[in-house]
């Protein structure tokens, strides 16, 4: 099995067409070390992930400024609010992420990013969000474009 970095979840060369097989699939996947794996009591098989498991394809906003709260929606249904348990980071290469739970992460799709970026603020001579009381850093003050 793999996942690709769009979040389709193929079987054997095949994109797997039903959203609920996906959906349960993906409450047992499970990330170990460096590697990812459908874990049930019976077996552990493990399974290729191209970037993330999960992409986050939609977020809604509550409240402003420190009292803001982030609420994403992954591709698998999902729910996630950010915040101390549910880090937004962003890779090196500028990819914006969301911990979804125990270490497995969504990756925010370009449209919500862009959303997210006018919301950002700045903070300690860094850019980034406010949620659930934590700021997240995405990149620093002095790399934000100017407008």
């Amino acid at each position: 099995m793999r996942i690709a970095r769009d979040g389709t979840w193929f079987y054997q060369g095949s994109p797997i067409e039903r959203p609920e097989l996906v959906r349960l699939f993906s409450t047992i996947l499970r990330k170990d070390g460096d590697g990812y794996y459908l874990v049930t009591p019976a077996e552990k098989v493990g399974i290729s992930v191209e970037d993330a498991p999960f992409v986050a394809v939609d977020f809604e906003v509550e409240g402003e400024g420190d009292g803001q709260l982030l609420t994403f929606f992954t591709n698998v249904g999902d729910r996630v609010p950010a915040g101390p348990g549910n880090a937004i980071r962003m890779s090196r290469d500028g990819t914006p992420y969301i911990t979804v739970r125990d270490g497995l992460e969504a990756r925010i799709d370009r449209k919500s990013f862009y959303r997210l970026a006018e919301i950002g603020a700045h903070r300690d001579g860094a850019f980034g969000l406010w949620s659930g009381t934590s700021f997240f850093p995405l990149i620093s003050s002095e790399e934000m474009p100017e407008d």
